[in-house]
């Protein structure tokens, strides 16, 4: 199927005793933007590092633009444009040196390399940068130059491993900008994430991961309505109280998350019962669920460590 760039089945990932990637199975169609969500040692990375052929499949079956990752680690590298958490720019080099220089990973022509290095940082708004020492860029400015520097080839897959992480407000919003733009174009995008509102503007569809299995697929909006419901209701209490409450919800058979401070009762789980506990309605704030929600409700609170 031409539509599907990358097909898994039963992909499994294994580190000695560690399981890290758990036969899984996902698809990813063409011109859409894909997450993989979890908490630390999820195995969000480890997948994308087979999908990128940075580390060999243990069992299972992986394709990436039809091509078997065991057997066609060349070719499909040059379909791939990848961008790491690691910041890999060459302080040495100028900004557009920068481009020019990994245009030759690709064996591209000084004329192509050149032209395409213009346009990339016209696309990112840095040509006005291109001889500026990348030591003197922001942090922003430096994500942006890395993703692109990743579009040099002309990938037909983009993986962006949590590309804005650190950045401030401004510089997320237009990282997410371009990102959408690019969908626009055609290129497909593996995103990995800790912002789930940054999952939520820029996915067509996501999977959460949590110990290497995948615990659900689809998109934002469909994990919302399906887990959690339209509204979530935050009650504040004190530790005092705190038992009752949660025990009353839960004779009556009401789901509910204890977090710390607050109990969240979701919309599915029936946020009526909650009239009948007596609170003031100062204890009380409904707003609309999101995916932190979905997120938070099916991998816990628990502090992982990486």
């Amino acid at each position: 199927d031409m539509s599907k760039v990358i097909q898994a089945r039963n992909l499994t990932k294994r580190y000695r005793d560690l399981l890290a990637v758990n036969s899984i199975d996902f698809d990813i169609r063409q011109g859409e933007c894909f997450g993989f969500l979890g908490p630390n040692g999820a195995g969000k990375t480890t997948t994308i590092r087979m999908i990128t052929c940075t580390s060999p499949v243990t069992d299972g079956d992986l394709l990436v633009d039809g091509k078997d990752v065991r057997s066609n680690q060349k070719a499909i590298k040059s379909v791939l444009g990848v961008v790491s958490q690691a910041d890999s720019l060459d302080p040495g080099l100028n900004v557009i040196q920068n481009l020019l220089s990994y245009g030759r990973y690709f064996n591209l022509s000084s004329t192509v390399a050149s032209q395409r290095a213009v346009e990339a940082l016209d696309f990112f708004h840095l040509k006005d940068k291109a001889n500026q020492s990348v030591d003197e860029l922001s942090g922003g400015m430096r994500r942006r130059l890395l993703i692109a520097r990743a579009l040099l080839n002309e990938p037909r897959v983009l993986v962006l491993d949590e590309p804005t992480t650190g950045l401030d407000p401004q510089s997320r919003l237009l990282v997410w900008e371009k990102i959408t733009d690019l969908k626009g174009r055609g290129i497909t995008i593996l995103l990995t994430t800790h912002y789930m509102e940054e999952a939520s503007y820029l996915c067509d569809r996501l999977l959460v991961l949590d110990a290497g299995r995948i615990l659900v697929e689809g998109s934002p909006d469909d994990l919302v309505k399906d887990h959690i419901g339209s509204l979530v209701t935050e009650i504040k209490v004190s530790q005092k109280e705190k038992g009752r409450i949660m025990a009353t919800l839960a004779d009556l058979g009401i789901g509910l998350d204890d977090r710390g401070d607050s109990i969240v009762v979701y919309q599915k789980d029936g946020l009526g019962a909650l009239n009948d506990l007596g609170l003031d309605e100062n204890q009380l704030t409904s707003r609309h669920a999101n995916l932190e929600d979905v997120f938070l409700r099916l991998t816990g609170r628990g502090l992982r460590e990486e």
